[in-house]
C-alpha cells in the first residue's frame, strides 16, 4: 500500500463541547458539519475528525469502543520543553479535560502526562530530551 494521506476518526457525544475543548487548547479548526468537527494537530497538520457516535458507528459498520473500559488509541503530542508540558497540563485542566497523570519524569530524559478529552479519548503529552 501507498496511502495518499492518513487521519483519525473518533466518536464523540457533543460536537459543541468537543469544538470548544480543542479550540481552547489552540488546535487549528479544519471544518465543521452537522456530523463532525475537525482539527489539525502538530507541525504536519495531522487531521482528527470527531464524529457524532451514531454517524461513525454506521460508517465503520461496527461498535464504538467503550472508553470507560479501555482505550481505543493513545495519541502522543510532543512538546518543545518541560515548561510546555507543564503549561499544557494547566491548559487541558482549564479547558475541561481530565488529567490521568500529572506532569512527571518517567525515565531518563522523558517528562510528560496523560489526559483524556471530554469523551475519554486519551493523549500522552511528553517532552523527550534530544528530540
Amino acid at each position: 500500500m501507498n496511502p495518499k494521506k492518513i487521519w483519525a476518526n473518533l466518536a464523540v457525544s457533543d460536537l459543541e463541547l468537543t469544538t470548544k475543548f480543542y479550540t481552547e487548547l489552540g488546535f487549528k479548526p479544519n471544518g465543521r458539519s452537522d456530523d463532525l468537527t475537525s482539527f489539525l494537530f502538530g507541525e504536519k497538520d495531522f487531521i482528527i475528525h470527531f464524529f457524532i457516535k451514531d454517524k461513525l458507528k454506521a460508517g465503520i459498520k461496527g461498535e464504538i469502543a467503550d472508553l470507560e473500559k479501555g482505550n481505543e488509541i493513545v495519541f502522543t503530542l510532543g512538546a518543545h520543553s518541560k515548561q510546555d508540558v507543564d503549561a499544557w497540563g494547566q491548559e487541558v485542566s482549564n479547558a475541561g479535560g481530565k488529567l490521568i497523570s500529572k506532569p512527571e519524569e518517567f525515565g531518563k530524559g522523558y517528562y510528560g502526562f496523560v489526559f483524556a478529552d471530554p469523551d475519554g479519548h486519551r493523549f500522552n503529552v511528553f517532552y523527550m530530551e534530544g528530540l
